[in-house]
């Protein structure tokens, strides 16, 4: 680990002290999510990053797992290689206590309470934000961890992408747009081949003589074909705005396949209604269908929901955020092998919230309020508290302290279970959470930034699936504490950022690490530019120990890729990606395989 470390933060440090020769500005990112109104990262009193397109073409990543890694406070866990199930832990919480939206619709399946981060084309994205810390009081249930939230992509003009790599991976991509100002429209489609690799190995098995052992050595590969569109017009003062993702993918394991699939829209309508009101009145509906022929199971989820948000700007220096939150969600389980349902049935949510953000002087303040009703548990209020100071022009702290709760899924409520055995229990309350969190961000130079943030957060309440016949439960505690450090700098045709975390996430009932989460964490990038049409990079990822089932250690693991993009021509670049540099034989979960040393190449035509 220490070497690595070394390297990166030598490089870092070489970096920032050239920086002066050749400054290049690291202009704060405009992102959305944390406040639900538009922001920039410097004004935002809570700990966010923005992935945008740029980065992604950079990465030339193949999906979220490779690119999303390498952000602070987030660990993600694959059980085999391209399309098997992602779980995402965000600052020690599970992945349903983190919300996932697309274009600003809630897209989790009621049934699982999950979201299938491995279905997500990274192709069809522009930009990806993530804010950590609990946002239930702008957002309700789930944002325990905090929120994601994912934006299809824009395209200004037609675009076609072909790419191919190791394991059979085949990609493709065409789309077409076009945009004056607000108004106009982006369309593409994508789809994807893999021909894979054995995801388990016969380490999942108990012992040689193992006969529920589902490691059977072949190739499990994955298809996918995905949309991302969208289109805007203006009336009068207003916006008028649409969205659709859809992405349906087969994955093989080994025994058997599923087909999956994720679908949003959205429609918008946003503007001023007077000299210092403004609102967005947003419509969405969400799809996941789940069907595993092999289990005999179908998973259903269907997602409306009405917003209706407004902003009032009361000065130069204050403003107030409201609005109305409604959404009705049908979650339904089926066995296929008799075409009856294990359950089918259905909830509302009516949700008020608010806030009011001030700037006086060197101070700034937030203050926000929700109150959640759900026709299934009743109500659920909370709340945030955040202050900020900007010492001067490059240095500003932050202290926020917040609630959060996550509903209990469809599954975890009403599913018969086997024979009684891991049933659902509707007598359920929600998980609920409080955080505090301490902030610095640092800027010696227009072109460096460091970020430090601790934190400190319990979780009560949470459900596990215990007692004499492992039925759903509200009896275990959670403590999750940790910080961490992120750097980045640009001089010159240089550039490079490292983040490191540190987490400690136990159960507070019994004091044991949480399953999966590694106590530390360093990753980094370097990128070298070698005239306007070459540059090259390389990633670092580490991970510490990790606890997993049956009392397995997982041993800590490093890998390194290296990356590289040319412009041939001002319509053509060729791009290439080589993974786990040394070959590296580690696992994310204990009997599944990871890739082995491999290689990709895109070209793209986008004039």
């Amino acid at each position: 680990m220490f070497r690595y470390s070394v390297l990166f933060i030598a490089v870092s440090a070489a970096l920032g002290g050239a920086a002066h020769a050749d400054e290049v500005d690291l202009q704060p990112t405009v992102q959305v999510t944390a406040s639900r109104v538009a922001e920039t990262v410097d004004q935002t009193l809570a700990d966010v990053s923005v992935i945008t397109r740029q980065d992604i073409d950079t990465s030339v990543a193949r999906d979220v797992l490779d690119l999303m890694r390498l952000e602070a406070g987030i660990d993600l866990y694959r059980t085999g290689g391209p399309g098997q199930q992602t779980s995402l832990f965000l600052r020690g919480t599970n992945s349903n206590q983190v919300l996932v939206l697309i274009d600003g619709v809630r897209t989790a399946a009621a049934t699982t309470g999950a979201f299938a981060f491995e279905q997500l084309p990274l192709d069809a994205v522009e930009r990806i934000e993530i804010v950590r810390g609990p946002r239930a009081s702008y957002w309700g249930s789930d944002a325990i961890g905090g929120v994601i939230q994912i934006f299809t992509r824009k395209l200004e003009g037609p675009r076609v992408a072909l790419g191919y790599g190791s394991y059979r991976d085949a990609e493709g991509s065409a789309g077409i747009g076009h945009w004056d100002g607000a108004n106009g429209y982006s369309v593409q489609v994508g789809a994807r081949h893999v021909g894979g690799f054995s995801p388990t190995n016969p380490g999942i098995c108990n012992g040689p003589n193992d006969p529920y052992c589902p490691y059977d050595g072949d190739d499990d590969g994955y298809r996918n074909t995905n949309l991302a569109a969208r289109g805007a017009y203006t009336l009068g003062s207003q916006l008028l705005s649409a969205t659709l993702y859809r992405s349906q993918g087969q994955v093989q394991f080994d025994q058997g396949y599923s087909n999956v699939i994720e679908q949003t829209a959205g429609l918008n309508l946003e503007g001023e209604l007077g000299a210092n009101w403004s609102h967005r009145l947003a419509l969405g509906n969400a799809r996941e269908d789940l069907n595993t022929p092999a289990f005999s199971t179908l998973y259903l989820t269907r997602r409306s929901s009405l917003l209706w948000q407004n902003e009032i700007r009361l000065d130069e220096n204050q403003r107030l955020i409201a609005g109305l939150d409604l959404v009705h969600e049908k979650g339904e389980t089926r066995d296929t092998s008799s075409n009856t349902p294990r359950y089918r049935d259905s909830r509302d949510n009516r949700a008020l919230f608010g806030g009011w953000r001030a700037a006086f002087g060197a101070f700034d303040s937030e203050l926000s309020a929700r109150h959640d009703d759900n026709s299934q548990f009743g109500g659920a209020t909370t709340g945030s508290l955040a202050l900020g100071w900007r010492v001067n022009e490059r240095l500003r702290a932050y202290a926020s302290f917040g609630q959060g709760f996550r509903s209990p899924t469809m599954n975890e409520l009403y599913d018969p279970g086997y024979g009684g055995y891991f049933a659902g229990n509707p007598n359920l309350a929600p998980e609920r959470s409080h955080s505090a969190e301490l902030g610095l961000e640092f800027s010696p130079t227009a072109n460096q930034r460091f970020k430090a943030n601790l934190y400190s957060t319990r979780v009560h309440d949470l459900i596990s699936f215990t007692g004499p016949q492992n039925r759903a439960e509200n009896i275990a505690n959670a403590k999750l504490d940790g910080a961490e450090l992120s750097y980045r700098v640009n001089a010159g045709a240089w550039s490079a950022r490292a983040a490191y975390t540190w987490e400690d996430a136990r159960n507070a009932d019994t004091d044991t690490p949480l399953l999966r989460r590694a106590k530390q964490k360093v990753s980094g990038t370097v990128e070298r530019s070698f005239g306007e049409r070459f540059t090259a990079g390389a990633e670092l990822v580490y991970a510490g120990r990790r606890h997993d089932i049956g009392g397995v250690e997982l041993p800590a693991y490093a890998i390194v890729n290296l990356r590289a993009r040319y412009t041939l021509s001002p319509a053509w670049s060729l791009s290439a990606r080589l993974e786990n540099l040394a070959d590296r034989n580690y696992e994310l979960v204990h009997g599944y395989n990871t890739p082995g040393r491999s290689g990709f190449l895109d070209i793209v035509w986008q004039p």
